[in-house]
């Protein structure tokens, strides 16, 4: 793949990075436009995503610290973000708590900012995988050779600067998930155009990427299954986005339809 973008002697800009900013910039455009729409303050817009993503990068390395301990050697190296090591749902977590607090601070309705959340994080994610393919993080199993999948697997090669491991057919984990955020932010685009009740967008965006990355993570080589249940943490947290989606609908089209 391509993890460094650029390399001009020791100076090098990684592919990942740029890739995850452009992704920062993407959400961050939608949360303004769908803001507006919403006819929220541009002002508190900008506070709410500023802080969020600043509680979204605490959970994140939190999360990867607790899932990964081994590969720290130095207090140093818990904080070394740039040396790479985030988790996804930990920065959906650490983001969702700031954000809540932040609503309460403003008295934004929840739902109402939730599908403004909802549709900016989807296509800020996809994006952010392309960079996680360039980079080789979040990979794939191995593809058996006997696999219907085996001419979609992607072979990393040996770079100091890419975690996956080399010479191995792996299942395409981080493009078959891009495209799925691209599709899920296609469809949400579209409901939001005719959504009924505040909520509704950010509700199927629980569902839809919660079942996406359920099914994605028996693919993936990453994290590995808890003990007795057999799943992994990941897919536990899929399993209560969708339930959560699923009773906001519920919620939403009951006052709905008493309005």
């Amino acid at each position: 793949m391509f993890p460094d973008l650029i390399k001009i002697g020791d100076f090098t800009i990684h592919t990942y990075g740029v890739l995850v900013a452009l992704g920062l910039v993407a959400s961050y455009l939608t949360a303004l436009y769908f803001g507006k729409r919403e006819g929220l303050d541009s002002k508190k817009i900008d506070n709410l995503f500023t802080f969020t993503i600043i509680g979204g990068i605490i959970g994140a390395r939190v999360a990867y610290v607790v899932e990964h301990r081994d590969q720290f050697e130095s207090f140093v190296d818990y904080f070394a973000v740039w040396k790479g090591g985030i988790d996804w749902f930990g920065a959906f977590l650490g983001g969702a708590a700031v954000l809540i607090f932040l609503l309460r601070k403003y008295r934004i309705p929840v739902l109402k900012i939730g599908d403004v959340a909802g549709i900016s994080i989807i296509i800020g994610h996809a994006i952010g995988r392309i960079g996680c393919t360039c980079a080789g993080c979040c990979y794939g199993k191995p593809v058996p050779p006997d696999s219907p999948f085996k001419d979609l697997a992607i072979t990393f090669p040996k770079h100091e600067h890419t975690s996956a491991p080399a010479g191995i057919p792996l299942y395409p984990t981080q493009p078959a998930e891009a495209l799925g955020n691209f599709l899920i932010f296609g469809i949400l685009f579209f409901i939001y155009r005719k959504k009924q009740f505040d909520g509704q967008v950010f509700s199927l965006y629980l569902v839809l990427y919660g079942i996406e990355r359920f099914l994605l993570e028996f693919w993936r080589g990453v994290t590995p299954p808890l003990p007795v249940i057999g799943i992994t943490w990941n897919q536990v947290i899929s399993l209560g986005m969708v339930l959560t989606g699923i009773l906001i609908y519920i919620y939403g089209m009951k006052r709905h339809e008493t309005v």
